[in-house]
């Protein structure tokens, strides 16, 4: 079964997908929607069902300022090695940790 690229929307086939948060991209087109940088699979943000790298996702979307009264905890890792603690609530996100 040929999947499609959600940013591209041509099919992809097998033998040059990856597959990252449920999704099939082709290889050139994954990559963050801001800064055009290549992604890892899994290993990024998802907003609008479109992938970002994790600073320009907290840059775009992440808290700001004052934080509501209800703010919950939330940990995440980059693609880097060190690991972040961001205040906020992130209901509309996705964002898998690094394995």
């Amino acid at each position: 079964m040929v999947g499609y690229c959600p940013i591209c929307g041509k099919p992809v086939y097998f033998g040059e997908k990856r597959r990252s948060l449920g999704r099939d991209y082709h290889p050139l087109c994954l990559k963050c929607q801001q800064c055009k940088r290549q992604l890892t699979a899994g290993q990024h943000a998802e907003y609008d069902e479109k992938p970002f790298c994790t600073y320009c996702y907290m840059k775009l979307f992440g808290p700001r300022g004052n934080l509501p009264a209800h703010t919950h905890t939330h940990t995440y890792t980059h693609t880097h090695t060190h690991t972040h603690t961001i205040p906020g609530v992130f209901s509309h996100i996705w964002i898998r940790p690094h394995r």
